[in-house]
């Protein structure tokens, strides 16, 4: 596939096969996001893939999270947030995990540091669409939440920017118009 037609013909998928990706394609995916752009080389991703039962660590994080937020529900209610919740890590036979370990405190550099991992994410999602797999990046509140880097062993300085969903579509990509860039471009001459 070409560079450009991929570029303009990915989707996010979120619905995919329980079908096994085989460990080759995304260790592929993984060397393709270590060559994303980063300020003075500082490399400041860490992947944590999580396939089978690894998923847990992520359903057991969402269940948690779900339950410091309602703390008043009887036992049937928190059986079924938990069933829940556990299902957030089943939606695809791979996730990985993206975080990014700042180099320092140095709110700029914070910033080119999370810059560089969002780039890391955007390769694997176009290294996962040229290998015909499906994806899909996550994110949202729960990523923010220090029982999700409790999760993955990080520490303060560190940070959980997304999840990538990862396996084989279940259907073909619907294509959605995007506004043009026209629309959005100021030629300044």
């Amino acid at each position: 596939m070409h560079l450009l037609q991929a570029i303009e013909s990915r989707r996010s998928i979120g619905k995919v096969k329980q079908k096994p990706v085989d460990r080759e394609k995304i260790e592929a995916l993984l060397k393709l996001a270590t060559y994303a752009p980063n300020h003075r080389m500082t490399e400041p991703w860490r992947f944590f893939v999580m396939q089978g039962d690894g998923r847990r660590v992520l359903g057991d994080a969402y269940r948690d999270i779900a339950f410091e937020k309602a703390t008043d529900l009887s036992g049937e209610s928190r059986t079924l947030i938990a069933t829940t919740q556990q299902k957030k890590a089943k939606r695809a036979p791979v996730i990985v995990a993206v975080a990014t370990s700042f180099r320092s405190h140095d709110e700029i550099e914070r910033t080119e540091d999370r810059a560089a991992t969002y780039a890391a994410i955007q390769n694997i999602l176009l290294g996962a669409h040229g290998m015909g797999l499906g994806a899909i990046w996550r994110s949202g509140a729960p990523m923010y939440h220090p029982r999700m880097k409790k999760a993955f062993g990080l520490g303060d300085n560190d940070e959980i920017l997304g999840l990538v969903y990862i396996g084989y579509p279940e259907e073909a990509p619907v294509p959605k118009q995007r506004t043009s860039f026209l629309e959005v471009t100021t030629w300044m001459d």
